[in-house]
């Protein structure tokens, strides 16, 4: 996501010198943030049809699928990570970096979350548990711009944020593939997104209450 001038999510891995030597390579080579972007919704595509596909497929397809979603998730998150170094540390920032900002990581967290509910097959309620899930996902992040666009500044508490939601679906990944190998019923992918419903319903409540709070405060 291209990142305006305004306030950004506060990530330690901002300043590691993986990711600066990597967006500064990047930079060097003019990638646009706008394509970062892309790419992260890409992946989270990949990783969303790999847990759709995993039920359907025998044990071992089905773990290297479970492995390839999670391993696709990490990598949308790193491209998360990378745009905003590239557009504001690299200078590259474009005029449409506020539409850029958040409209691709809607799509992302829809990929991952309602892969995640389809993962789990005919049972378990896992369609609902996706939807609801990404309709959650996707109010934390209104809520959040709402604010913003009211004039306060926007929130980036969780418990339930961006990064917190795709770490419990990548640890669920990989737990799921441990299940599939020893043979156990899905319990791990379940868990991971009434986790996620439970932490972005307390998520939007936090956010609303702070921003409310900044606004009457006025």
């Amino acid at each position: 996501m291209t990142e305006p001038q305004g306030p950004r999510r506060p990530l330690k891995s901002r300043d590691t010198g993986w990711a600066r030597a990597l967006a500064a390579l990047l930079v060097r080579w003019r990638v646009r943030p706008n394509i970062i972007s892309l790419l992260s919704v890409l992946f989270a595509a990949v990783a969303g049809t790999a847990l759709w596909l995993a039920p359907e497929l025998g044990s071992r397809a089905a773990i290297g699928l479970l492995v390839v979603a999670a391993a696709g998730i990490q990598l949308r998150l790193v491209c998360n990570l990378l745009d905003g170094l590239v557009a504001i540390e690299g200078g590259m920032k474009s005029k449409s970096g506020e539409l850029w900002n958040d409209l691709p990581d809607r799509f992302a967290d829809g990929f991952v979350l309602l892969g995640a509910g389809y993962s789990l097959g005919s049972g378990w309620y896992g369609a609902e548990l996706g939807w609801l899930a990404t309709a959650l996902a996707i109010l934390t992040a209104y809520v959040r711009v709402l604010g913003g666009a009211a004039g306060a500044a926007q929130q980036f508490v969780g418990p339930m944020a961006k990064p917190h939601r795709m770490a419990a679906v990548t640890v669920a990944c990989l737990l799921a593939a441990g299940e599939r190998a020893l043979a156990q019923p899905p319990r791990a992918m379940p868990l991971a997104l009434a986790l996620v419903i439970v932490g972005c319903a307390i998520t939007v409540a936090r956010r609303t209450r702070r921003i409310a709070a900044e606004l009457e405060a006025r």
